[in-house]
């Protein structure tokens, strides 16, 4: 019976996943310099035709969706991400690399450049801190050196100074550029016609009200962003 009903369970599981991943097309942006500057990198990602919203809410004791989209590019080195966010509540307290900023307002970004089953999530708070981590699953992933997190250049309208909660209505950014030699797991050159898996996803763990609001449906029974088997694709075009 058990055998029974834990073929049922996936058998469902695959059905979900197959029902609603999401596919997202990446175009990529010509700059006059490998390296532009990250004012220039967001205009140009404002000027995108079509964000993508994070607005799927996947558990019922988690009902508050601050309004999140994204724009998401490429260029010969590197990755480049602009998230918008509008929230009622509002904290960036954690500033030294890799501490839980999970637990600020934060912005995520995980993503799979292969097929065997590694992901690297890059989590931001309003200030630009990152916690960069890299693994299979929740129980098998280590923190990033430091060293490697710091090549991910960063710019929030926010600043770089930590923030207590503030309540009302709070609109911040954050643009990022992450180079290719950050996914140091595998081998990322020219990513034309290349297929990631991904997810995007927008929390705040100890804000007065949390939040675990994502951009592809996840199919668990509790908030668990480290499931790859729920990520969507991305396509380069």
């Amino acid at each position: 019976m058990n055998q029974l009903l834990l073929y049922f369970v996936m058998v469902a599981q695959l059905t979900f996943n197959s029902q609603t991943m999401k596919v997202l097309e990446v175009k990529k942006l010509e700059f006059d310099s490998d390296y532009p500057g990250l004012d220039e990198i967001s205009r140009k990602l404002d000027k995108m035709a079509e964000r993508q919203q994070i607005s799927v809410l996947n558990w019922d004791d988690y009902d508050y969706k601050p309004e999140t989209d994204f724009a998401i590019a490429y260029t010969d080195k590197e990755v480049l991400l602009k998230y918008y966010i509008r929230e009622k509540y509002f904290k960036a307290e954690k500033t030294e690399s890799n501490q839980m900023v999970c637990e600020d307002s934060c912005v995520e970004f995980f993503v799979s450049p292969a097929d065997d089953g590694i992901y690297y999530n890059f989590e931001f708070n309003g200030i630009g801190t990152c916690l960069l981590g890299t693994g299979t699953g929740r129980h098998n992933s280590t923190r990033v050196d430091p060293g490697v997190i710091s090549k991910i250049r960063r710019m929030t309208s926010v600043g770089e100074k930590p923030v207590p909660e503030r309540k009302g209505d709070f609109s911040w950014t954050i643009t990022m550029a992450i180079p290719f030699e950050v996914f140091f797991r595998h081998e990322v050159k020219d990513l034309k016609g290349k297929v990631f898996r991904a997810n995007f996803y927008k929390c705040g763990d100890m804000l007065s009200v949390p939040h675990y609001v994502t951009w592809n449906p996840v199919g668990t029974p509790k908030p668990d962003y480290h499931q790859p088997e729920y990520f969507g694709l991305l396509k380069f075009m």
